[in-house]
């Protein structure tokens, strides 16, 4: 078997980066396939997580970053000069490789892939639920040119994935959202670790992992500890991660006082070693592809408490069982679960516990054979 995943760049500590680079070293390592991994852009910079050597990365150098910085028409000119470099370059790779199994992310080669005549199949992996896809949810939040965008980006979108060998999702609740355009097989991700050691959680420690952006909403985590550390000053919760909101969160959490509990900390290659020293996890988001990280803390023992966001909290964590799951944007009640989870001592560890039982559903043998039955069936046809 032959395959390639397409992808941007692997140079960041993103979930998707992570979670492609982990099934490509499966398929060539266990499996036994020809794996190939094709950037747009990694431009010389080190991949992020380790990469095996059996793996062949292969980078087409079109730097699609030269597009900012400019006019919204002069950038749209740029935009679609790179871009006809790149399925220059990509349809060029394509023909050589002669590859069974194509995959992109639904990324720019979204509208041309699957017109291309090299032999392979062409399957299409979300790693964000369809709404969100292009950040077109932003788009059709405006009016005048954005929202006439964000429109016909749908409507490309929806005609491109109709023509794909398969689409595959990470949740049931995603799945529902592509009814009329397509069946979708759903797969989720599986776990990047499985530590023997667990989190006794016991310390006064609550972790947060993700970039610190709108969809995060860190926002609304900092309104919602404020409530939490009036009655609980002890408890520190930290959250690892970077972004273009730093600054604005960092003034907020300086505004309420809130510097000594609540830390801004950078990304960690090490960040098993920060769920096992950690007793609770919260999750925030207004939206997930899926939420690896809630899966990661599980893993560890560690219980979490979640917006029931779109999608991905209500597939993995079981209420009350080995989490707990709050309305999506109710700040309160996001608040309130925290305390119940800091303030039931015996209940927590024991949803700890349950935890990493019940995420062993996610280990990788049990994951990447959904693949490997998918690519199966797509080339035996």
């Amino acid at each position: 078997m032959k395959i390639a995943y397409l992808y941007p760049a692997l140079d960041t500590v993103g979930g998707a980066d992570r979670v492609i680079t982990e099934k490509a070293n499966y398929l060539a390592e266990k499996c036994g396939y020809d794996v190939y991994l094709i950037t747009a852009h990694q431009n010389n910079k080190p991949l992020y997580f380790p990469l095996s050597s059996k793996v062949i990365h292969v980078d087409l150098g079109v730097d699609f970053n030269k597009q900012y910085g400019h006019s919204l028409l002069k950038r749209s000119f740029i935009y679609m000069k790179l871009l006809r470099e790149y399925k220059k370059k990509l349809t060029k790779l394509l023909f050589e490789l002669k590859l069974d199994i194509v995959i992109t992310t639904i990324s720019r080669d979204i509208d041309f892939l699957y017109k291309l005549k090299d032999g392979s199949k062409k399957v299409a992996e979300a790693h964000i639920a369809k709404p969100y896809i292009r950040n077109i949810h932003l788009m059709l939040q405006t009016k005048g040119l954005y929202y006439i965008i964000g429109r016909i980006w749908t409507y490309k979108l929806e005609k491109a994935i109709k023509s794909f060998d398969a689409l595959v999702v990470l949740t049931n609740r995603d799945a529902k959202s592509w009814i009329g355009v397509k069946t979708p097989h759903v797969i989720a991700n599986s776990l990047p670790f499985y530590p023997e050691e667990s989190s006794a959680c016991e310390n006064k420690k609550i972790i947060s992992v993700g970039r610190l952006d709108e969809q995060k909403g860190y926002d609304m985590l900092i309104d919602a500890w404020e409530i939490v550390h009036k009655k609980e000053p002890e408890w520190v919760l930290t959250i690892y991660g970077s972004g273009v909101l730093h600054d604005q969160f960092s003034r907020s959490v300086k505004a309420k006082g809130l510097e000594s509990s609540f830390i801004l900390a950078n990304p960690v290659k090490n960040i098993v070693d920060k769920y096992l020293e950690s007793s609770i996890y919260v999750m925030s988001s207004r939206f997930e592809g899926f939420g690896m990280v809630l899966a990661e803390a599980m893993a560890c023992g560690v219980p979490c408490v979640s917006f029931d966001c779109p999608h991905g909290p209500s597939d993995i964590i079981k209420d009350k069982v080995d989490g707990l799951i709050v309305k999506n944007g109710n700040i309160e009640q996001l608040a309130d679960n925290i305390l119940y989870m800091i303030t039931h001592n015996e209940e927590r560890k024991g949803m700890g516990i349950r935890a990493k039982e019940n995420i062993k559903r996610y280990s990788p043998d049990v994951i990447m054979k959904n693949w490997t039955n998918l690519f199966e069936e797509l080339t035996s046809k």
